[in-house]
């Protein structure tokens, strides 16, 4: 089964370090749900150790990451799922809705395979961090892959949308979270954590733009006040569907 992460990937492990609060968060949204099904799984960020968690994930380059200690996982897609009608407690899927095929078809299974809460860790399209100043492309990928916060009540049915501040020195290398750290995308090593770089091009004069405002004070005078913050909300979501 080919997938996008075949290629992304490669240095998922290094880069995508899961955030102790940005996990706390999750696993509080989860509530006391025991059996837990995490669709879209990768290598197993923040699935929840004291739970008995199924993984669902596409991509066998993924499923290779996965530590030995890893829950269980099965390959397959989001809008596929190989088990029976509310066959879990709660269903989580972080990061990951966007690249879905089919996002409307993927959610209503995680609603047909969970009998309790579904949580959804996701992007704001309407957001503009503001490295989309110097990446325009990012807003337009943003637009047009993500769903729009009015669509998870269509398809879904009631949900609690709340905000997730990122934590200035979050270890979960995710598109927006080097928001008080600009110099960190001026790295290549550092963009191929991101799926979103792997999917736009032209990037460079946006990029030595960037650089140049780096060097020359521009940035900081525009957007220093950032680097003082402990946190900022940058557009991403915590989703909730009872």
């Amino acid at each position: 089964m080919s997938a996008r992460y075949d290629k992304i990937g490669l240095n998922y492990a290094d880069l995508r370090r899961p955030d102790r609060r940005i996990g706390s968060a999750i696993d509080l949204a989860l509530g006391t749900a025991s059996k837990v099904l995490n669709v879209g799984a990768g290598a197993g960020s923040y699935e929840p150790a004291d739970r008995d968690v199924t993984a669902v994930e596409p991509s066998m380059e993924m499923i290779r990451k996965r530590s030995a200690d890893a829950a269980p996982v099965v390959q397959a897609s989001a809008d596929s799922l190989p088990f029976g009608d509310k066959a879990f407690d709660a269903a989580m899927a972080v990061l990951t809705i966007h690249h879905w095929p089919d996002k409307a078809a993927g959610l209503r299974e995680m609603r047909r395979v969970t009998r309790g809460r579904i949580v959804l860790l996701t992007f704001d399209p309407a957001h503009r961090p503001w490295l989309t100043d110097y990446l325009p492309q990012l807003a337009e990928l943003d637009e047009g892959q993500m769903p729009r916060m009015t669509d998870y009540a269509r398809w879904l049915g009631p949900v609690t949308i709340t905000p997730l501040p990122v934590p200035r020195d979050c270890s979960d290398g995710f598109l927006y979270a080097y928001w008080a750290r600009p110099e960190a995308y001026l790295d290549p090593y550092v963009r191929s954590g991101s799926s979103s770089f792997w999917a736009i091009d032209g990037v460079e004069a946006g990029l030595q733009r960037l650089s140049d405002d780096l060097q020359s004070g521009a940035w900081d005078a525009h957007y220093g006040h950032l680097r003082d913050l402990d946190e900022l909300d940058v557009g991403y979501r915590l989703v909730l569907a009872d």
